[in-house]
Protein backbone atom coordinates (compact mmCIF):
# COMPACT_ATOMS: atom_id res chain seq x y z
CA UNK A 1 0.00 0.00 0.00
CA UNK A 2 1.08 3.33 -0.84
CA UNK A 3 1.22 7.10 0.50
CA UNK A 4 1.09 10.02 -1.22
CA UNK A 5 1.79 13.29 -0.26
CA UNK A 6 2.23 16.81 -2.74
CA UNK A 7 3.78 19.82 -0.99
CA UNK A 8 2.75 23.33 -2.89
CA UNK A 9 4.76 25.89 -4.34
CA UNK A 10 7.71 23.76 -5.09
CA UNK A 11 5.66 20.89 -6.21
CA UNK A 12 7.55 18.37 -4.15
CA UNK A 13 6.08 15.11 -4.68
CA UNK A 14 7.18 12.66 -1.90
CA UNK A 15 5.71 9.05 -1.53
CA UNK A 16 6.05 6.44 0.62
CA UNK A 17 6.36 3.11 0.29
CA UNK A 18 7.46 -0.11 2.19
CA UNK A 19 9.87 -2.05 0.91
CA UNK A 20 12.17 -5.11 1.75
CA UNK A 21 15.49 -4.59 2.72
CA UNK A 22 18.42 -7.26 2.58
CA UNK A 23 19.49 -9.26 5.74
CA UNK A 24 22.03 -8.04 7.33
CA UNK A 25 24.02 -8.93 10.27
CA UNK A 26 21.84 -7.04 12.48
CA UNK A 27 18.11 -7.38 11.03
CA UNK A 28 16.15 -10.52 10.13
CA UNK A 29 15.57 -11.62 6.50
CA UNK A 30 12.23 -10.54 6.36
CA UNK A 31 12.07 -7.19 7.87
CA UNK A 32 11.49 -4.46 5.77
CA UNK A 33 13.11 -0.77 5.34
CA UNK A 34 10.83 2.16 4.90
CA UNK A 35 11.97 4.53 2.28
CA UNK A 36 10.89 7.89 0.37
CA UNK A 37 10.84 8.79 -2.68
CA UNK A 38 11.45 12.40 -3.41
CA UNK A 39 10.88 14.35 -6.69
CA UNK A 40 13.17 18.01 -7.17
CA UNK A 41 14.39 20.12 -9.62
CA UNK A 42 17.19 18.41 -10.39
CA UNK A 43 15.98 14.29 -10.10
CA UNK A 44 13.82 11.60 -8.47
CA UNK A 45 15.82 10.12 -5.59
CA UNK A 46 14.55 7.20 -3.06
CA UNK A 47 15.87 7.36 0.47
CA UNK A 48 15.82 5.46 3.65
CA UNK A 49 13.21 6.95 6.21
CA UNK A 50 15.18 8.44 9.17
CA UNK A 51 18.14 8.23 7.39
CA UNK A 52 21.19 7.55 10.08
CA UNK A 53 24.45 8.89 7.86
CA UNK A 54 24.12 12.78 6.82
CA UNK A 55 25.32 14.64 4.82
CA UNK A 56 24.59 17.78 4.26
CA UNK A 57 26.70 20.34 1.99
CA UNK A 58 24.91 23.71 2.37
CA UNK A 59 24.36 25.89 5.77
CA UNK A 60 21.13 25.98 5.15
CA UNK A 61 20.72 22.28 5.77
CA UNK A 62 23.38 22.25 8.01
CA UNK A 63 21.49 24.80 10.62
CA UNK A 64 17.76 23.28 9.78
CA UNK A 65 18.69 19.97 10.69
CA UNK A 66 20.85 21.42 14.10
CA UNK A 67 17.58 22.69 14.72
CA UNK A 68 15.81 19.27 14.38
CA UNK A 69 18.11 18.11 16.80
CA UNK A 70 19.64 16.22 13.80
CA UNK A 71 23.03 14.94 13.68
CA UNK A 72 25.33 15.13 10.49
CA UNK A 73 28.74 13.41 9.43
CA UNK A 74 29.73 15.65 7.29
CA UNK A 75 30.00 19.21 5.52
CA UNK A 76 31.77 21.62 4.22
CA UNK A 77 33.43 23.31 6.91
CA UNK A 78 35.98 26.10 4.82
CA UNK A 79 33.59 28.94 5.80
CA UNK A 80 31.04 28.15 8.48
CA UNK A 81 28.66 30.80 9.33
CA UNK A 82 29.64 32.08 13.50
CA UNK A 83 26.42 30.61 14.80
CA UNK A 84 27.67 26.86 13.34
CA UNK A 85 31.44 27.61 14.17
CA UNK A 86 31.45 25.01 17.02
CA UNK A 87 31.13 22.24 13.99
CA UNK A 88 34.83 23.63 13.18
CA UNK A 89 36.54 21.19 16.02
CA UNK A 90 34.12 18.91 16.40
CA UNK A 91 35.47 15.58 15.07
CA UNK A 92 32.54 13.25 14.70
CA UNK A 93 31.94 15.61 11.78
CA UNK A 94 34.24 15.24 8.77
CA UNK A 95 35.05 18.17 6.88
CA UNK A 96 34.80 17.89 2.89
CA UNK A 97 35.74 20.75 1.46
CA UNK A 98 34.21 23.91 0.90
CA UNK A 99 30.64 25.31 -1.01
CA UNK A 100 32.15 24.52 -4.72
CA UNK A 101 34.96 22.11 -4.11
CA UNK A 102 33.94 18.54 -2.33
CA UNK A 103 36.54 16.11 -1.51
CA UNK A 104 34.82 13.15 -2.74
CA UNK A 105 37.36 10.56 -1.57
CA UNK A 106 36.12 11.97 2.30
CA UNK A 107 32.21 11.83 1.16
CA UNK A 108 32.74 8.27 -0.21
CA UNK A 109 34.71 7.14 3.21
CA UNK A 110 31.42 8.13 4.60
CA UNK A 111 29.22 5.94 2.80
CA UNK A 112 26.23 8.52 3.62
CA UNK A 113 22.46 7.55 3.27
CA UNK A 114 21.58 10.65 2.04
CA UNK A 115 23.53 14.04 0.93
CA UNK A 116 21.56 17.46 0.53
CA UNK A 117 22.86 19.85 -1.39
CA UNK A 118 21.59 23.98 -2.86
CA UNK A 119 22.26 25.99 -5.77
CA UNK A 120 26.19 26.17 -5.28
CA UNK A 121 26.58 22.24 -5.91
CA UNK A 122 23.80 21.76 -8.88
CA UNK A 123 26.29 21.51 -11.20
CA UNK A 124 28.28 18.63 -9.48
CA UNK A 125 25.09 16.86 -8.71
CA UNK A 126 25.14 13.65 -11.36
CA UNK A 127 28.73 13.31 -9.20
CA UNK A 128 26.97 13.30 -6.06
CA UNK A 129 24.58 11.55 -6.79
CA UNK A 130 26.47 8.18 -7.53
CA UNK A 131 27.97 8.26 -4.32
CA UNK A 132 24.95 8.57 -2.58
CA UNK A 133 20.73 9.57 -2.73
CA UNK A 134 20.70 13.19 -3.13
CA UNK A 135 18.54 15.96 -2.04
CA UNK A 136 18.43 19.36 -3.72
CA UNK A 137 16.11 22.08 -1.72
CA UNK A 138 16.46 25.40 -3.03
CA UNK A 139 14.26 28.98 -2.57
CA UNK A 140 12.33 29.99 -5.10
CA UNK A 141 12.38 33.49 -5.07
CA UNK A 142 9.20 33.96 -6.42
CA UNK A 143 7.63 32.52 -3.19
CA UNK A 144 9.99 32.92 -0.79
CA UNK A 145 7.84 31.47 2.26
CA UNK A 146 6.14 28.83 0.35
CA UNK A 147 9.07 27.25 -0.68
CA UNK A 148 10.94 27.85 2.70
CA UNK A 149 8.06 26.34 4.18
CA UNK A 150 7.87 23.33 1.90
CA UNK A 151 11.85 22.68 2.55
CA UNK A 152 11.63 22.54 6.07
CA UNK A 153 8.78 20.19 5.68
CA UNK A 154 10.83 18.34 3.46
CA UNK A 155 12.91 17.56 6.33
CA UNK A 156 10.44 17.10 9.00
CA UNK A 157 8.64 13.91 6.64
CA UNK A 158 12.27 12.23 6.08
CA UNK A 159 13.13 12.53 9.92
CA UNK A 160 9.75 11.94 11.52
CA UNK A 161 9.79 15.62 12.56
CA UNK A 162 6.59 17.31 11.27
CA UNK A 163 5.64 18.23 15.05
CA UNK A 164 8.74 20.17 15.30
CA UNK A 165 9.03 22.09 11.74
CA UNK A 166 5.12 22.94 12.07
CA UNK A 167 5.70 24.58 14.97
CA UNK A 168 8.85 26.13 13.97
CA UNK A 169 7.13 27.59 10.39
CA UNK A 170 4.38 28.76 12.86
CA UNK A 171 6.60 30.81 15.25
CA UNK A 172 8.46 32.15 12.13
CA UNK A 173 5.08 33.09 10.36
CA UNK A 174 4.06 34.82 13.07
CA UNK A 175 6.85 36.93 13.77
CA UNK A 176 6.81 37.48 9.61
CA UNK A 177 3.26 38.84 10.16
CA UNK A 178 4.66 41.16 12.71
CA UNK A 179 7.10 43.02 10.68
CA UNK A 180 5.46 42.97 7.62
CA UNK A 181 2.50 45.42 9.51
CA UNK A 182 5.38 47.21 10.99
CA UNK A 183 7.41 47.94 7.84
CA UNK A 184 4.34 48.39 5.56
CA UNK A 185 2.95 50.82 7.93
CA UNK A 186 5.97 52.97 8.15
CA UNK A 187 6.08 54.42 5.06
CA UNK A 188 9.63 53.92 4.41
CA UNK A 189 11.29 53.02 1.82
CA UNK A 190 14.49 50.78 1.58
CA UNK A 191 17.34 49.73 -0.80
CA UNK A 192 19.35 47.02 -0.23
CA UNK A 193 22.78 46.41 -1.01
CA UNK A 194 25.44 43.75 -1.74
CA UNK A 195 28.97 45.68 -1.01
CA UNK A 196 31.98 43.47 -2.26
CA UNK A 197 35.46 45.31 -2.71
CA UNK A 198 34.59 48.95 -2.93
CA UNK A 199 31.34 47.77 -5.46
CA UNK A 200 28.05 48.04 -4.81
CA UNK A 201 25.42 45.48 -6.24
CA UNK A 202 21.57 46.90 -5.90
CA UNK A 203 18.56 43.92 -5.09
CA UNK A 204 15.26 44.40 -4.96
CA UNK A 205 12.22 42.28 -5.15
CA UNK A 206 12.26 38.84 -7.15
CA UNK A 207 16.07 39.20 -6.10
CA UNK A 208 18.32 36.80 -3.95
CA UNK A 209 17.66 39.62 -0.85
CA UNK A 210 14.27 40.88 -2.48
CA UNK A 211 12.65 38.83 1.07
CA UNK A 212 13.05 42.40 2.43
CA UNK A 213 10.19 43.97 -0.17
CA UNK A 214 8.92 40.42 -0.96
CA UNK A 215 8.15 38.91 2.26
CA UNK A 216 8.82 41.58 4.79
CA UNK A 217 6.75 44.50 3.67
CA UNK A 218 9.25 47.24 3.13
CA UNK A 219 8.68 49.31 -0.46
CA UNK A 220 11.31 49.94 -2.58
CA UNK A 221 13.43 53.15 -3.30
CA UNK A 222 13.77 51.98 -6.79
CA UNK A 223 11.83 49.72 -8.93
CA UNK A 224 12.24 47.65 -11.75
CA UNK A 225 16.07 46.71 -10.23
CA UNK A 226 17.83 43.65 -12.25
CA UNK A 227 16.88 40.37 -10.50
CA UNK A 228 19.67 38.74 -11.21
CA UNK A 229 21.52 36.36 -8.49
CA UNK A 230 24.41 39.43 -8.06
CA UNK A 231 22.00 42.15 -8.43
CA UNK A 232 22.34 45.35 -10.42
CA UNK A 233 25.80 46.94 -10.03
CA UNK A 234 25.36 50.47 -8.98
CA UNK A 235 27.36 53.61 -8.47
CA UNK A 236 27.65 56.21 -5.32
CA UNK A 237 25.42 58.52 -7.16
CA UNK A 238 22.96 55.92 -7.71
CA UNK A 239 22.54 55.65 -4.24
CA UNK A 240 22.70 58.97 -3.10
CA UNK A 241 19.72 59.74 -6.11
CA UNK A 242 17.86 56.74 -4.67
CA UNK A 243 17.74 58.42 -1.56
CA UNK A 244 16.38 55.29 0.58
CA UNK A 245 14.73 56.09 4.29
CA UNK A 246 16.42 52.09 5.08
CA UNK A 247 19.50 51.02 3.89
CA UNK A 248 20.19 47.48 4.25
CA UNK A 249 23.97 46.46 3.68
CA UNK A 250 25.26 42.64 3.38
CA UNK A 251 29.25 42.80 3.56
CA UNK A 252 30.17 40.00 1.22
CA UNK A 253 34.27 40.69 2.32
CA UNK A 254 33.10 39.76 6.44
CA UNK A 255 32.35 36.39 5.11
CA UNK A 256 34.33 35.72 1.92
CA UNK A 257 37.79 37.47 3.14
CA UNK A 258 36.28 36.63 6.27
CA UNK A 259 37.50 40.81 7.07
CA UNK A 260 34.80 43.40 7.47
CA UNK A 261 35.16 46.22 5.88
CA UNK A 262 35.70 49.72 7.16
CA UNK A 263 32.32 51.24 7.34
CA UNK A 264 33.85 54.70 6.20
CA UNK A 265 34.70 52.61 2.57
CA UNK A 266 30.77 52.09 2.71
CA UNK A 267 29.09 55.23 3.65
CA UNK A 268 31.06 57.69 2.05
CA UNK A 269 30.13 61.40 1.13
CA UNK A 270 27.29 60.62 -0.88
CA UNK A 271 25.90 57.70 0.85
CA UNK A 272 25.65 60.04 4.18
CA UNK A 273 23.77 62.79 1.97
CA UNK A 274 20.71 60.03 2.01
CA UNK A 275 18.26 60.46 4.39
CA UNK A 276 18.95 56.69 5.68
CA UNK A 277 22.40 58.03 7.06
CA UNK A 278 20.98 61.19 8.32
CA UNK A 279 18.55 59.15 10.54
CA UNK A 280 20.83 56.19 11.17
CA UNK A 281 18.67 54.30 9.50
CA UNK A 282 21.89 52.06 7.68
CA UNK A 283 21.58 48.72 8.57
CA UNK A 284 24.47 46.04 8.99
CA UNK A 285 23.00 42.65 8.29
CA UNK A 286 24.46 39.58 9.22
CA UNK A 287 26.61 38.55 6.01
CA UNK A 288 27.02 34.48 7.26
CA UNK A 289 23.27 34.37 7.63
CA UNK A 290 21.91 36.76 4.17
CA UNK A 291 24.90 35.70 1.98
CA UNK A 292 26.88 32.18 3.17
CA UNK A 293 23.01 30.56 3.98
CA UNK A 294 19.81 32.51 4.18
CA UNK A 295 17.55 29.93 3.68
CA UNK A 296 17.55 27.97 6.83
CA UNK A 297 15.42 27.96 10.18
CA UNK A 298 18.58 29.58 12.26
CA UNK A 299 18.81 31.95 9.37
CA UNK A 300 15.42 32.96 9.15
CA UNK A 301 14.78 33.81 12.16
CA UNK A 302 18.03 35.77 12.08
CA UNK A 303 17.09 37.51 9.13
CA UNK A 304 13.47 38.49 10.75
CA UNK A 305 14.87 40.01 14.04
CA UNK A 306 17.65 42.25 12.42
CA UNK A 307 15.17 43.62 10.15
CA UNK A 308 12.38 43.73 12.86
CA UNK A 309 14.73 45.51 15.29
CA UNK A 310 15.67 48.19 12.40
CA UNK A 311 11.95 49.52 13.06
Amino acid sequence: MKTKLILPALAFFMGFQACNSGANKENTANEAQETMTITHELGTVAIPKNPQKVVALDYASVETLRELDIPIIGTAKSHLPHYLSELQSDESVVDLGTLFEVNYEELSSLDPDVIFISARMQTIYPELSEIAPTVFLQTDQSDVMGSFKNNASVYGEIFDKEEETNQAIQELEKKVDELRQKASGSGQKALVLLYNNGKFSAFGKGSRFGIIHDVFGFEEAVKDLESARHGQAVSNEFIQQANPDFIFIIDRSAVVNQEATDKESIENVLVQQTNAYKNGKIIYLDPAAWYISGEGLTSMKIMIEEVSSSL
